[in-house]
């Protein structure tokens, strides 16, 4: 079955969209319901996981569920797709995941846009994007040679997990980290921190892209 771009690029911002809108979402939920942080960060880690398994599901088939402009500059790099296509891919990744923060505010009777002061941009979270966006890259690529069928619950859990095992919480995402710094709650970014953490993700992704291209390198 084929699919126009149109059809591509409108799963992108909806997937990016529901993203953003769990993550940002049930961080302020769990927020609300918990003084513990271990708690609120448990409440935002399940609820991101399971939607990244959702989305992956029943958008890969059309758009291949990127929601992630490093992971589709891999495809891009792999040749899998256009830079046209690449283009149209993170400005609607970055579009829908501004839009879901948006829309996660105004549902929990936030403001539409509050500028996150939460500073992420010490050296430690430095590191940990570019291991957590390293790590995503092996899951994701690895997974398609080897396990296709199992990807949406390999991506899934892989997130659920970085979100402890990081220091960051594993943004691993340049539009998620974008969207995430409006909104001053449990899960933003301030400004600051965003270049920081989009230039370890670029980092990541790309060491990512060549230990997997010697990794499934076969022998003649």
């Amino acid at each position: 079955m084929k699919f126009s771009r149109n059809q591509k690029y409108a799963s992108e911002f909806i997937g990016s969209f529901f993203l953003v809108l769990t993550v940002v979402g049930s961080g302020i939920m769990a927020d609300k319901l918990s003084n513990d942080d271990g708690i609120t960060l448990l409440g935002n880690a399940i609820p991101t996981g399971l939607t990244l398994v959702i989305i992956i599901s029943i958008f890969a088939p059309i758009s291949g569920a990127h929601f992630n402009p490093v992971v589709s500059l891999i495809f891009w790099l792999k040749k899998i797709i256009s830079l046209s296509e690449l283009t149209s891919y993170v400005m609607m990744q970055i579009s829908g995941a501004i839009f879901g923060c948006i829309i996660a505010n105004i549902i929990f009777e936030l403001p539409p846009v509050t500028i996150s002061t939460l500073a992420r941009h010490d050296l430690s979270q430095f590191l940990s994007e570019i291991l957590a966006t390293f790590g995503l890259v092996l899951v994701i690529f690895l997974g398609i040679e080897f396990a296709r069928l199992n990807l949406p619950v390999l991506v899934g859990s892989y997130i659920a997990s970085a979100y402890w095992f990081t220091s960051s919480t594993s943004f691993a995402n340049p539009a998620v980290t974008v969207a995430r710094q409006f909104s001053d709650t449990f899960t933003g970014i301030s400004p600051f921190g965003v270049p920081v953490f989009i230039t370890a993700q670029i980092l990541g992704a790309i060491i990512g892209y060549y230990f997997v291209q010697w990794l499934t390198h076969t022998a003649d």
